[in-house]
């Protein structure tokens, strides 16, 4: 009987592994399933998520920086309108369907022309509502003929270190990419601003990021990347974003007031460091020290006074100055505040009531750069220098083309041709649809362009020098909306 039972037992066992194995077989490939559908919803949630990024191209006629060793009281050297104007991209995306878009401040600094490209290839041209230069955060407008897909904001403050996400931008103007990464601090001060509190992070960011979303793995804006610490032009795996909390708030403001209006109380204050807590007999180093009280300021009302020990602002307690300063900026105006003071050795307790800061000194500091479209003379012959194409130059032409054409001698230095890559020794052979032999026939082609009301003039050009064989054709500008 004992026998039986224990064959019955190895029996029964060896049935159970099989169903074992045979469940193992089955969820495998649901296993793998499972996996893909991983995947694809990841791809899926970005391919969903890129109508919301946009290019944003600019063109600037920066100012000059002053000579190194230029007097204060010599005369400022002449500056020709237009003289200078470069092309710049960087990143934004949109925040509302009626075409409200965020990026980076310094994407649109001096920026006389912007131009927002999305992701289906349409343009339009944008301008700026209000910016932040504190903040470097600028809200941009466009006129959609339909309304647009618009991000969701996330919470920053949720982020952890190793959370992944992604960045989405233009890097180097190449076109729209995406790279994932991690969170890789938090608060890092890099002394863009008294109130930095940025995310870092390893997911790639470039020249042309700047303004781009930096999303979380729901698809939310938690950040907007805005920096990198590089040794080289490139990515080195430090980039920077200004975490969603802060731009977001920033973002309300400049829409609502039409500039950042944030809370004020009058002091100046310092982060309390292991030394400065030890010369005060502290235990351990806490809190923000007030360095200086402004006189009728509401801290001054308060009873606030130098060498006051800042220790909760409220129910917080903030790490630094710098979160202070952020607990006080984002303080609605005319609130009463509750402080924890430390004052000779004793912890004390203090009510002030916030006021916006002075509308003035901030405008001073923190709005954007006033910007006048430079009148740029487009001149008569474009900036070209033309002669008649000598024999000698023939032997450049391919065997296949007529040889005909006109020598471009010299090209005006920042004129539209010597920006799209025209340089002397480049040889013109049409214009428009006509081939030219002389001078006077390109001037002419140029000034039918005109009489025609076109923008531009198109050119058949063999280049002096070309990675590829061959003439290319040019449009060059023959006007521009500035004069």
């Amino acid at each position: 009987m004992d026998r039986s039972q224990a064959v019955l037992r190895r029996f029964l066992s060896h049935v159970v592994i099989l169903a074992i194995v045979a469940w193992i077989i089955a969820l495998c490939p649901v296993i793998a399933a499972r996996a893909d559908d991983v995947g694809m919803n990841k791809s899926e949630l970005i391919r969903g998520l890129l109508p919301t990024v946009v290019n944003i191209s600019v063109r600037k006629d920066e100012p000059a920086p002053p000579p190194a060793t230029a007097d204060a009281d010599a005369p400022a050297p002449p500056v020709t309108p237009g003289a200078d104007i470069k092309s710049y991209v960087g990143s934004g995306f949109v925040i509302d369907p009626s075409g409200l878009i965020v990026t980076n401040y310094h994407v649109v600094e001096y920026a006389f022309e912007i131009t927002v490209t999305f992701s289906d290839g349409s343009r339009l041209p944008a301008k700026m509502l209000s910016a932040s230069r504190t903040a470097d955060l600028a809200v941009l407008k466009v006129q959609p003929p339909h309304p647009l897909k618009a991000a969701h904001w996330g919470n920053s403050d949720k982020l952890q270190v190793g959370d992944q996400v992604f960045a989405a931008g233009d890097p180097f103007g190449i076109g729209l990419s995406v790279s994932a990464g991690i969170v890789s601090g938090l608060n890092r001060d890099i002394q863009n601003s008294p109130y930095d509190d940025l995310i870092q992070t390893d997911a790639s960011i470039n020249h042309g990021n700047s303004g781009g979303p930096l999303f979380d793995m729901q698809g939310n804006v938690v950040g907007v990347d805005s920096t990198i610490i590089s040794p080289t032009t490139g990515s080195a795996g430090l980039g920077f974003a200004i975490p969603s909390t802060s731009a977001q708030f920033v973002v309300s403001q400049l829409l609502k007031y039409g500039w950042v209006h944030p809370a004020w109380i009058g002091v100046k204050i310092q982060t309390v460091t292991r030394e400065i807590a030890d010369a005060m007999g502290m235990p351990a180093p806490q809190g923000a020290i007030v360095a200086w009280v402004i006189e009728d300021g509401p801290a001054k009302k308060a009873g606030l006074t130098i060498g006051d020990v800042i220790l909760r602002w409220d129910n917080f307690a903030p790490t630094d100055e710098r979160a202070l300063l952020r607990y006080i900026a984002h303080t609605p105006v005319g609130q009463n505040v509750r402080l924890s003071v430390l004052r000779d050795g004793a912890e004390r307790t203090l009510y002030v009531t916030t006021d916006a800061w002075p509308r003035n000194q901030w405008d001073k500091n923190d709005a954007p750069t006033p910007v006048e479209r430079p009148k740029i003379v487009i001149p008569p012959d474009l900036g070209l220098g033309l002669s008649i194409l000598p024999e000698d130059a023939k032997a450049k032409f391919p065997p296949a083309l007529d040889m005909k054409g006109v020598l471009v001698t010299s090209v005006a230095a920042n004129s539209d041709p010597a920006l799209k890559g025209m340089v002397g020794g480049d040889i013109i052979l049409r214009v428009q649809d006509k081939p030219v032999s002389t001078p006077d026939e390109v001037r002419a082609g140029i000034d039918t362009a005109r009489t025609g009301k076109r923008d531009y003039v198109l050119m058949l050009v063999l280049p002096k020098k070309s990675d590829t064989p061959g003439p290319k054709w040019f449009a060059l500008q023959l006007a521009t909306a500035g004069g």
